[in-house]
């Protein structure tokens, strides 16, 4: 009877564990359908109703680690539907959580209009500190102030224990719209209601530096020096000497960078000394670069990002010479390869008008069996534009897209430049074949996409192709301005 009964047992252990791979494979083998559909104009409903129509199952948290991961891919349109496959068709109940998130994925995908039709479709039982909390956020990535304020006002209404959070967010809002005189309100506010903490102090810091409010940044300064709820630790003298740097008083940053080094100390040690070796390149004092190179050296185990910094500080200071001694310290020492140093060279090499220089690099990393993103290609394609060879631009433009790197875009003033001659050429062909790439690896926008097609076509002809790509890459006139002097953030993308 023992036997008899361990036998069973065993057997009933086989079968559930069969089961669990079963519902692992499952799970695998519904993600793959998912996730490897990366064109966004095809919907996945369709693919989640045949999976349930094969007999499988797919339960509602698999279905929640997948908008999880559509969204760590920026393929948030994708992501929107799984949540409203789940909602409409299997009727599970959201949580407040998955709620949040479909308000803020249909303010990404659609806008603020039908992000308000579908939250009046909420009922009031679940509205409460997720919802608010993506409601205000919609609005502030929209920059729809009047909107916030009114959420605001209702999170004011309802009493959060979170009141700081909200607040914080409204104070970025005011820094971004350069609302300054509200901001100061809002934080008289935080110090009667005494919900002031140490990001607030930061955010206002930070508001006067962008502003380039000097006396304003002192005085806040010393206000930080002395209230105890205020931390004051590099980052907060860092701020500081950014701020004298953005008025060109270099006495004064040199001070705030000594006080900010005193400071650095534990875990943090290594982010300042490369922050603030950055911050000397901009004073173009290359003696305090190369002192803080060498005590981000003497840490224990010298980090990839401390040699992004300092070569990204040596090209700062057109420094070529100096870059290429320390690429090649790293290329001798490194035990992990990052793409990041090559691609921050190869920027380097085409802002200076060497492009040859940055192929014959990209060739040798290749002989070598590294492998490279899109963005090397993409800085190549770049330097290629600068050069006015067309030809090659295109080329290397065409094998950027074909990068799947997530959250990545192509430099938009290269890539409008491509098609723009593409279509002049009369290739059409290789313009839509690269704008078909761009649209599949989730580097533009179905909008984007379906405006430069009209204008390949010639259905459009009172808009510039740039035009009808600002949407996705927030273009103003300091970023048009920093293209015609050949330097679209190209070494500040090469530390991303």
């Amino acid at each position: 009877m023992m036997l008899s009964g361990l036998r069973r047992r065993c057997k009933i252990v086989k079968i559930c564990s069969i089961a669990g791979m079963y519902s692992t494979e499952a799970v695998a083998s519904v993600e793959n359908r998912v996730l490897g559909t990366r064109n966004p104009r095809t919907s996945i409903a369709p693919i989640l109703k045949q999976w349930i129509e094969e007999g499988a199952d797919v339960t509602q948290p698999q279905l929640q680690s997948l908008v999880t991961r559509l969204c760590l891919s920026r393929r948030f349109t994708h992501a929107l539907q799984v949540l409203e496959w789940m909602s409409d068709e299997m009727n599970y109940d959201l949580s407040p959580v998955d709620i949040a998130k479909r308000i803020e994925l249909i303010s990404r995908v659609h806008g603020l209009e039908q992000t308000e039709t579908f939250l009046r479709s909420i009922p009031d039982a679940k509205i409460g500190f997720k919802i608010y909390a993506a409601l205000l956020r919609c609005y502030t990535q929209h920059k729809s102030l009047d909107k916030a304020e009114a959420v605001m006002d209702q999170i004011r209404r309802l009493g959060s224990v979170h009141l700081t959070v909200f607040y914080n967010m409204m104070l970025k809002l005011y820094v971004q719209m350069g609302k300054y005189e509200k901001l100061d309100t809002l934080m008289q506010e935080m110090t009667e209601k005494d919900i002031c903490n140490s990001a607030t102090f930061t955010i206002r810091l930070n508001a006067y530096v962008a502003a380039s409010d000097i006396k304003g940044m002192e005085k806040l300064l010393m206000r930080m020096e002395a209230d105890p709820l205020a931390t004051v630790n590099w980052y907060t003298y860092a701020a500081a000497a950014n701020g004298y740097l953005r008025v060109r008083n270099f006495e004064k940053a040199m001070t705030m960078l000594k006080k900010s080094e005193h400071l650095a100390g534990g875990k943090t040690r290594r982010l300042a000394y490369e922050s603030l070796l950055t911050m000397y390149s901009v004073v173009g004092n290359k003696d305090e670069v190369y002192r803080l190179w060498n005590r981000c050296k003497s840490l224990k185990n010298c980090h990839n990002s401390s040699y992004v910094s300092m070569l990204s500080s040596l090209v700062k200071m057109d420094d070529i010479d100096g870059a290429e001694k320390i690429l090649e310290e790293w290329e001798s020492t490194c035990t992990h390869f990052d793409v990041r140093i090559p691609n921050l060279m190869i920027s380097a090499y085409c802002i200076c008008g060497q492009a040859d220089k940055a192929e014959a690099y990209i060739r040798r990393l290749l002989d070598s069996g590294k492998e490279l993103d899109g963005r090397a290609w993409d800085r190549l394609a770049g330097g290629y534009r600068m050069d006015n060879d067309m030809e090659k631009a295109v080329q290397a433009m065409k094998k950027a897209v074909l990068a799947k790197r997530p959250g990545w875009r192509p430099n938009p003033f290269t890539l409008v430049a491509c098609i723009k001659f593409l279509k002049e050429k009369g290739d059409l062909e290789l313009a839509l074949e690269i704008l078909k790439l761009c649209i599949e690896n989730s580097h533009i926008s179905v909008t984007s996409y379906d405006g430069l097609v009209s204008y390949i076509h010639g259905e459009t002809t009172d808009a510039e192709p740039l035009d009808l790509i600002k949407g996705d890459y927030q273009i103003d006139e300091n970023a048009q301005l920093l293209d015609r002097q050949n330097r679209w953030l190209n070494v500040k993308d090469g530390q991303n």
